[in-house]
């Protein structure tokens, strides 16, 4: 099962945001930021994405409440996995 850490944030140009944290496991190198990065940023609403290597924690905004199986998904087809 996916959790994904949620908040609601204040109105950003008029419309509510949603961020997400997720943490991914098996990065090394800024490719594998690069690789999440992508994937994740084409899930449908995703407005930003920022992944702290070292941590491997993955910030997600979006215009939407994301599926948690997506982000999996997402996660999974750059070549990683989520903690948990």
């Amino acid at each position: 099962m996916v959790v994904l850490e949620h908040s609601i944030d204040t109105p950003k140009r008029g419309r509510t945001v949603s961020t997400s944290s997720v943490t991914v496991t098996g990065m090394t190198c800024d490719h594998c930021v690069s690789s999440v990065t992508e994937e994740i940023s084409a899930l449908p609403g995703v407005t930003s994405v920022n992944v702290d290597l070292a941590t491997g924690k993955v910030v997600i905004d979006s215009t939407t409440d994301l599926d948690p199986g997506a982000v999996a998904d997402a996660v999974e087809e750059a070549g990683y996995s989520l903690a948990g």
